[in-house]
């Protein structure tokens, strides 16, 4: 995807080798990257959203791993690194799913010299599945928007979304957005409701800055601003991402997606979730009651970042006696979610569409 014109992705290996990613937290102010050299490097990052996105976080713990299999000289130190990984960030499933499908095949060799070789091929292997991934969730994905396009005669096809689903969330392309970057690059004239996405603004500060680096027309709004502009008639359909979707099609994604499902329900727009494979979790049934939500910090909260005088600031916006409540993700159950956008193609958000697709 673009930054300044020039061709990026959220995670690469630079010319010395080392793990490279963007600084997430600066953006849109400040454009700047890391290199995460250790596992409590990787950790901290994951854990400290420097790097935030299912998708990217599974890509970023897959390297992870492999630099816990250079840091650890038995397997017992390997596990333990593992484990510490898989500890940062307790809702998206592609954490543990990249961990755990690096473990599995380090503990099956002896020598660490080829132990460390493939992990680093798994990890790679991993960030390139997923950048493909998202782009035939994009493919899949534009049939939707050209059919609505079609529907329209051409006029332009108002998307919402919510939080970052983006190519800084996943790798490259996205998940929400790779289908709206495919229908603007199939010159169908589309136009994106931005969600600012309280408490962080991941929506005003990346979603809005990704499309503007594209070009990509969209206008940001408050978070409850959807309700309404889908009583007007001024949305098509709403796409946002997944944390980690249950085998009977509940989703969990940021805070206040659950509102917006809702709201299309009640005015009959379409609702989709795009994820990849790695974001389903097979082993739960129940989202509501089976997926961990998030408590974050309730600073978040009782503070807005900004840049002021070329300074990144962050503003107290209530007494600093208060009490918060800072859930960061809710659910969405299957029946409000018209259709999950997979690498594999659309399906229904019921258990039986979920597995004939993934023939699981």
């Amino acid at each position: 995807m673009n930054v300044n014109n020039k061709n990026c992705t959220s995670i690469w290996i630079n010319s010395e080798g080392n793990i490279e990613v963007i600084d997430q937290r600066l953006l849109p102010f400040e454009f700047k990257t890391l290199e995460l050299n250790t596992v409590n490097e990787v950790c901290f990052a994951i854990k400290e959203m420097i790097i935030r996105g299912a998708p990217l976080i599974g890509v970023v713990a897959s390297y992870g791993m492999y630099l816990a299999a250079k840091e650890s000289d038995n397997n017992t130190k390997l596990n333990a690194l593992a484990n510490q990984l898989k500890q940062t960030r307790p809702t998206a499933v592609n954490l543990q799913f990249a961990v755990d499908n690096q473990l599995n095949e380090l503990l099956k060799i002896s020598d660490k010299t080829q132990q460390i070789k493939k992990s680093f091929e798994i990890a790679e292997n991993f960030r390139k599945e997923e950048i493909l991934n998202c782009f035939n969730i994009g493919k899949h994905g534009l049939e939707i928007i050209k059919e609505i396009s079609k529907r329209k005669n051409g006029e332009t096809v108002n998307i919402l979304t919510h939080c970052n689903a983006g190519w800084l969330a996943c790798v490259d392309y996205g998940t929400a957005t790779a289908p709206i970057y495919m229908a603007f690059e199939n010159n169908i004239k589309i136009h994106v409701w931005v969600d600012e996405t309280r408490p962080r603004n991941q929506g005003a500060r990346l979603t809005a800055w990704e499309l503007g680096q594209h070009g990509i027309d969209f206008t940001l709004i408050p978070d409850n601003t959807g309700g309404h502009l889908m009583q007007h008639g001024m949305v098509d359909m709403v796409i946002v991402g997944s944390d980690r979707t249950t085998s009977n099609g509940d989703v969990a994604n940021k805070i206040g997606t659950y509102l917006k499902a809702l709201a299309a329900h009640d005015n009959n727009i379409p609702f989709y979730v795009a994820l990849p494979a790695s974001t389903i979790d097979w082993n739960l049934t129940d989202g509501v009651k089976q997926i961990p939500i998030e408590t974050r910090n309730e600073d978040e909260v009782k503070y807005m970042e900004g840049f002021v005088n070329n300074q990144h600031t962050k503003t107290l916006i209530c007494n600093e006696n208060v009490k918060v409540a800072n859930y960061g993700f809710d659910v969405t159950p299957a029946k409000y979610v018209t259709g999950l956008i997979t690498e594999k193609g659309i399906c229904k958000a019921n258990k039986e569409d979920i597995y004939k697709l993934f023939e699981k």
